[in-house]
């Protein structure tokens, strides 16, 4: 059953993929798009709800992000498992169950200030070709603790299920900084205000 579970899995994560666009700083009006990072991120059901967050220090103490309470680093064995790609993220945080996550992937995509509406375009035009059929939530750029911040958050297709998806990212010592929240469709009510209000305490130091 847990084999048929993770069969499962691994199919739904063909469903949601993030692409990074290696993108040239010069001018915007010479942006070009050069190849593709994939980082995929996908949830089984969850069955744990909490709100209560707390603010921890990570990647070296670069970054703070309040992260829930019951939530504990995802292991290298299951990450490979979940992810089975050399661009898996960098860290993963999960509830119980594993159905719910918060990951964060230090890139090696240029980025910075200026850049961020660009990718915030560019992933919003892939998404919108790789799943026509997406619901669309809202996409933007915000700034927050003095950072330019782009997200965008919709529900996509996966296996017996829809995902939604909270993708937010900036800059951090010149790379793409991703960050991302998702669970499926079904708690959406439960842990979207969770997850704005992780997206909402990114702090880079």
């Amino acid at each position: 059953m847990a084999g048929l579970k993770f069969m499962v899995f691994y199919s739904a994560t063909a469903q949601i993929i993030n692409i990074l666009s290696p993108i040239k700083e010069k001018t915007m009006n010479r942006i070009k798009i050069f190849g593709f990072t994939i980082l995929t991120i996908v949830l089984t059901t969850a069955f744990t709800v909490t709100t209560d967050l707390e603010t921890k220090s990570l990647l070296d103490d670069k970054v703070e992000l309040k992260i829930p309470k019951d939530f504990d680093i995802m292991s290298e064995e299951l990450m490979k498992l979940k992810y089975p790609s050399e661009r898996r993220p960098t860290l993963v945080y999960s509830n119980e169950s594993g159905g719910i996550n918060v990951a964060l992937n230090l890139t090696q995509n240029q980025a910075s200030q200026q850049l961020i509406p660009a990718y915030k375009d560019n992933f919003v035009q892939t998404f919108k070709n790789l799943y026509p059929s997406a619901e669309w939530k809202d996409s933007g750029v915000k700034t927050i603790n003095g950072k330019k911040v782009g997200y965008i958050e919709l529900v996509t297709p996966a296996i017996d299920t829809e995902i939604y998806n909270l993708i937010f990212f900036t800059y951090l010592d010149g790379k793409l900084l991703l960050c991302t929240f998702n669970c499926t469709k079904k708690s959406i009510d439960e842990w979207t205000p969770t997850a704005k209000e992780i997206m909402n305490s990114l702090k880079i130091k």
